[in-house]
């Protein structure tokens, strides 16, 4: 069964839907494989329609196999377009997953009164939260990628080093090893700039004794990882040595009650009893972790107030952390997989602060 068809299986037997309509670029790269589309209207039966722009019009027609490629002209209005062929295909509900109020209006216009609107991406995201086989291989060798930039990352940290050049260090590392792009910002964040959890990456120079955070992650073939380490320059201090055990005792904690069935709230309670127990609750100010796929922030999040329950072939980041303003912080993050009776992390790599 193709996505296409359980996307119908699935939307067009709830809520009576029978076509959807994708402007989300995200949405679009999981049905058909490539970017560049500008919408993709799915009708209840037959081919789905993509609408691309000329530049990318050929390789449009060239790599959507399945689906009918229409050409939007410059002198052409891209949402009639939409709505004739909306009626043609028989439509009267229509979902929309990411629109515009002006778009939302106009559209409304172009559909009545034979199809109505609503907006509703819950089914196409219910889909991608689940990875299929062929996307699990490709997470894993973006996450096989992010692990080489972290071993990178800990043999280019030095006393006198910019941050900068750590995170080109990382970067070229992963270019190397065949990453696509880096799946957000690098981050290379040092002393008491490590205590802000997107420390971001500047031109400071690393110094002997400071706390450096590193998180990154790489794309292959449009899907995301992320891993964050976290290392001091020198011998660590016996402060930054509990703070590392905490924070790790923490992740593991949390990583050995991950399987399907368990709600995300409960995996984000353990790792942060066992932060606030030692005395830094306060310090951990964001939440547990995300799910990964073509966006490296996606559906599940795990925090406390999310009712999602983790599914087997979930992939979400584990990411506890503590942070203290003027010190420092420190950060360990896997990606890992959900499995019915436990989990996997893909990424890898040590866990001491001490590089060597």
């Amino acid at each position: 069964m193709t996505r296409v068809d359980q996307l119908r299986k699935n939307a067009f037997t709830s809520d009576g839907f029978d076509g959807y309509l994708l402007f989300n670029s995200y949405n679009m790269l999981y049905f058909l494989g490539v970017p560049g589309a500008t919408a993709l209207l799915i009708p209840p039966d037959g081919e789905a329609v993509v609408y691309v722009y000329g530049v990318n019009y050929e390789q449009a027609k060239a790599e959507c196999k399945g689906f009918d490629v229409h050409l939007v002209r410059g002198d052409e209005n891209l949402l009639t377009k939409i709505a004739i062929q909306a009626k043609t295909s028989r439509i009267r509900k229509l979902a929309v997953d990411n629109i515009g109020v002006k778009t939302w209006h106009t559209l409304t216009k172009e559909l009545a009164p034979e199809i109505a609107l609503e907006v509703n991406d819950v089914f196409v995201q219910a889909l991608r939260a689940v990875k299929d086989p062929q996307e699990l291989e490709l997470m894993r060798k973006a996450a096989q990628i992010t692990s080489v930039g972290v071993e990178a990352a800990a043999e280019s940290i030095k006393s006198g080093v910019k941050e900068c050049e750590v995170a080109g260090e990382i970067e070229y590392a992963m270019r190397r090893r065949g990453a696509g792009s880096t799946a957000f910002e690098t981050i290379v964040a040092s002393g008491v700039y490590s205590a802000f959890p997107h420390g971001g990456c500047s031109g400071r120079e690393i110094r002997e004794g400071d706390l450096v955070v590193v998180d990154i992650g790489a794309t292959f073939n449009y899907y995301c990882s992320d891993m964050s380490r976290t290392f001091v320059v020198g011998k660590p201090s016996e402060k930054q040595q509990r703070i590392q055990a905490v924070v790790k005792a923490a992740q593991q904690k949390a990583f050995e009650v991950i399987k399907a069935g368990v709600p995300v709230a409960q995996v984000d309670a353990v790792a942060r009893q066992v932060i606030a127990s030692a005395g830094y609750g306060e310090f951990f100010v964001h939440r547990l972790g995300h799910g990964v796929g073509l966006e490296v922030h996606e559906p599940p999040y795990l925090n406390s107030a999310s009712k999602d329950v983790l599914a087997a072939g979930n992939v979400v980041t584990v990411e506890p952390g503590i942070y203290i303003p003027g010190f420092g912080g420190v950060r360990i993050e896997d990606t890992v997989l959900v499995l019915e009776g436990g989990a996997e992390k893909l990424t890898v790599g040590p866990y001491n602060l001490s590089k060597k």
